[in-house]
């Protein structure tokens, strides 16, 4: 297993493939943890960064001998399924992991996904919980009592990330959003906010950041709008490739970019430098969680220096550290006793397992942990404090 993490560093796409095979196989005395997410097309990096921020934290949840299940220690398996983030193939995975491998845990990286299996995971049997790694807000408005959301919602950036491009570079924003369904939503929201603010919102030139590969034409026509600032985000990859576009096309404005990209990547496509004012989450080795240099030393122990861990991978180290240590409180892998020891789970967590501050989880199920933000100021990461949000 970890070889083919290390194989995972070098090619998301290929060592998602392989990582999936290996996890897929059944082992008789386990609890299967599933995953789905994606693993191929232009956010397979992404769907692959979830993907090992779970593993690390099962890896070391079985290394201290595993969680406690009526009174027997019990080893914990991933099983990931590439749904090429499409939500009809995520509610398909969802389902074959939760019959077929009777996972009561179910991991998964958009909100699209996350939706679809909200709409039957708790009426099948059997049931699971959805292990939500979205800053979508309406999966906290479903009332569904099997569902645990792990970073914070994207509605919290709207108003510091308008207030910051808005008083360095002006009014006028220009749209290349991704087209998903959190995409969408976040677009819909921002723009909603900018409005209010009294900002121009402009053309929405809104791609698919998951299949586009020249966003160069796209680019050209937001462009030609004269935006002050220009709204993207996605993958981060992908969006690293939207700013460098352009740029190289004499673009001097600020970007303000979704919660899903991240500086941490972003930076790896194109230079700090050319960054220069732009607004989103702040890289994960600048948060102060207690227990982020333990993972950053573990993580730099296993994987090297090649792609430096980011906020997917902690986000969901931490998510998994939360529901091990509830089934083990439950003595349990009955999803609503999982539920039912999650706050608990939340409130006792050790702080080396923190990469974040962790205080606690919301009725809803939502894990309240650090949001902040960072703009990058005369070329340097400037912390923006994000007020948290149930």
């Amino acid at each position: 297993m970890f070889r083919q993490l290390r194989v995972l560093l070098a090619s998301a796409v290929i060592a998602a493939s392989a990582f999936t095979v290996t996890a897929s196989a059944q082992t008789p005395g386990t609890i299967a943890i599933g995953y789905s997410g994606p693993l191929s097309g232009g956010a397979a990096q992404y769907g692959a960064d979830v993907q090992l921020g779970i593993q690390m934290a099962i890896d070391e949840v079985n290394g201290r001998g595993g969680v406690t299940v009526g009174g027997k220690k019990t080893q914990l398996r991933l099983v990931a399924l590439d749904d090429a983030y499409r939500p009809n193939e995520a509610a398909t995975n969802a389902k074959r992991l939760a019959q077929q491998e009777s996972a009561p845990i179910i991991f998964c990286s958009h909100s699209g996904g996350i939706l679809a299996m909200m709409g039957f995971n708790e009426k099948q049997t059997p049931k699971f919980i959805v292990a939500a790694y979205s800053s979508e807000p309406q999966i906290l408005k479903g009332g569904n009592a099997s569902v645990v959301m792990i970073p914070p919602r994207y509605d919290a950036y709207f108003k510091p990330f308008a207030e910051s491009a808005m008083a360095r570079f002006g009014k006028r924003l220009g749209m290349i959003p991704t087209t998903t369904a959190y995409g969408n939503a976040w677009t819909a929201g921002f723009s909603a906010t900018w409005k209010s603010m009294g900002g121009t919102v402009l053309t929405n030139n809104g791609v698919d950041y998951n299949t586009t590969a020249d966003y160069s034409t796209v680019v050209s026509k937001a462009l030609a709008e004269r935006p002050d600032a220009l709204f993207v985000g996605g993958p981060s990859q992908p969006t690293g490739l939207v700013i460098k576009a352009a740029r190289d096309q004499g673009f001097a404005g600020g970007f303000v970019m979704m919660d899903q990209a991240k500086f941490d990547q972003i930076d790896q496509v194109i230079p700090i430098a050319r960054l220069e004012g732009s607004v989103g989450v702040l890289p994960l080795r600048r948060f102060t969680g207690p227990g982020i240099n333990g993972f950053l030393s573990s993580y730099a122990a296993r994987f090297g220096s090649n792609r430096a861990a980011n906020p997917e991978m902690a986000n969901n180290y931490e998510g998994m550290h939360v529901l091990a240590r509830a089934i083990d409180i439950a003595g349990s892998a009955d999803p609503a006793k999982i539920m039912a020891a999650l706050p608990e789970a939340a409130r006792t967590l050790p702080n080396r397992y923190q990469p974040f501050t962790l205080r606690g989880v919301t009725k809803t199920g939502h894990l309240q942990g650090e949001a902040y933000a960072a703009v990058i100021d005369h070329g340097a990461y400037k912390r923006l404090t994000i007020p948290p949000l149930e």
